[in-house]
């Protein structure tokens, strides 16, 4: 960490203005954290660019004296990407906030950085088109942050995370060269495909300026169904049956009782059965064009959840109501971080693994002394399990007792065909157990990739790799 910014501090004034470039202490600290944890790591400098000349400058200086580079928006991570863990230069893209174009035309759109996702959706959407990749943050996180995790979403299960959705983007190297990854096309086999290479890079090789997103036509008729479950277990084992039957819904999510208890007192407003026979629910939607089709995939994955155990399943009988249910949703990390401080372990395996994933959270849970709360993305095999603090004391929770539980959860996952994030990246805090999942062969040549691009290891350093 270079302590003394004199030399460095100048320059970005100069190049930025004085506006741009804050050392307030108020502000230092508002980009020491993201969502992860209790962690904070104050930058030396915040600087605030609005336009990719700009970011090419800060990254152009930083190259020069070899000032680390955390890129940061809306700081709503939960792996610590934004954590400037080696001080340095904390870059907001806030100021990048622009919908450049949406091409009905060509079902395209060109955005920056720092767009918030949800407006960017209902954006599209006044067109009649649609974007589907919408993180539980997606009211305050942005499209750089987006792209740069690969966030998934509800939506995920049909319509694909969002590497699915990125065209090309124009991109600031380290050394503060601008270039464009890729084509504005839907189709591109020229090359190394240096879009999807920078698509979940955690911004360790580039900052992100612009991004080409493809569109699909909005849906325009939707079915969302509750599901309760007297067992957990039962509930994540009739998620791959509802895909056995034909039927590819448009969100297929879980939420276990301790979730739903916690976040109906966190949240005004919404009404579901909570009696003490139910352990957890289905949250399920289909969606399409055609109102007949779409409401006998609904009809098909009731009966199939019923078949499976599900006690009454429910309708939602207006938009209000679905909006309730996706609310509750959504709301869910949000309560269990009010509750208690925890840490979010991002699984994902093979949707039919789920009931194998969640039992081995529950004994190693047993084993090692920790209670957890999981809910997520059951559609696509990708469970949420937060561990929370509650009364263990500092030491057990800092302690190599829990550190050791979590790393054999990783292995389980790992060994059912899984991986240990599924959307949230690996940044600060996971990136200890990177060895499971990776082979050393694979270690060395993402090391490789890395020093490649940014052979002074300025950017984002201290994330990923150790």
């Amino acid at each position: 960490m270079a302590e003394d910014n004199s030399k460095w501090l100048p320059s970005l004034q100069a190049a930025l203005g004085l506006d741009a470039v804050s050392i307030d202490p108020d502000v230092l600290h508002a980009f020491s954290h993201d969502e992860t944890e209790d962690v904070h790591i104050l930058p030396q400098v915040v600087c605030r660019p609005s336009s990719t000349e700009e970011v090419s400058a800060v990254l152009r200086i930083a190259h020069e004296f070899g000032v680390p580079v955390t890129p940061a928006a809306a700081r709503t991570g939960l792996s610590g990407g934004a954590i400037p863990v080696q001080g340095g230069i904390s870059l907001s893209m806030e100021r990048l906030n622009r919908i450049l174009s949406i091409d009905e035309a060509n079902f395209q759109a060109v955005v920056e950085p720092g767009v918030i996702n949800q407006v960017f959706h209902e954006a599209c959407k006044e067109k009649g088109l649609f974007y589907p990749p919408d993180p539980s943050s997606w009211g305050t996180s942005t499209l750089g942050g987006n792209v740069a995790y690969n966030a998934g979403g509800p939506k995920a299960v049909k319509y694909g995370v969002t590497s699915a959705y990125v065209l090309n983007l124009q991109v600031v190297l380290p050394n503060g060269e601008i270039l464009w990854t890729g084509a504005n096309t839907l189709k591109n086999s020229t090359g190394y495909n240096l879009t999807q290479l920078f698509v979940g890079s955690e911004g360790t090789l580039g900052v992100i300026t612009q991004i080409v997103l493809r569109l699909i036509p909005y849906p325009k008729v939707h079915f969302t169904l509750l599901a309760p479950f007297a067992s957990a277990e039962m509930a994540c084992a009739a998620v791959a049956r509802v895909f056995q039957a034909g039927v590819t819904p448009s969100g297929l999510e879980f939420m276990e009782r301790d979730a739903i208890d916690w976040t109906l007192k966190y949240v005004d407003g919404v009404s579901i059965p909570t009696g003490p026979d139910i352990a957890a629910h289905l949250l399920m939607e289909v969606d399409g064009f055609d109102e007949e089709a779409v409401l006998k995939e609904a009809e098909t994955m009731a009966a199939v959840v019923e078949e499976a155990g599900a006690l009454e399943v429910l309708f939602a009988q207006s938009a209000s109501e679905r909006d309730a249910l996706w609310k509750l949703r959504r709301r869910v990390g949000e309560a269990v971080k009010s509750h208690s401080i925890y840490k979010e372990e991002d699984t994902v395996v093979p949707r039919a693994k789920l009931p194998d994933l969640l039992r081995a959270v529950k004994r190693i849970g047993a084993d090692y002394g920790f209670q957890s709360v999981c809910y997520g993305h059951a559609g696509d095999g990708n469970l949420h399990v937060n561990i929370v603090k509650g009364d263990m004391s500092d030491s057990d929770w800092s302690g190599p007792r829990l550190q050791a539980g979590i790393r054999e959860l990783f292995t389980e996952v790992v060994a059912m065909g899984g991986t240990i994030s599924g959307e949230h990246g690996i940044g600060l805090v996971q990136k200890p157990y990177l060895d499971i999942a990776f082979s050393d062969t694979a270690m060395d040549l993402q090391k490789q990739i890395k020093a490649l691009f940014d052979p002074r290891g300025i950017m984002n350093p201290g994330k990923i790799f150790l």
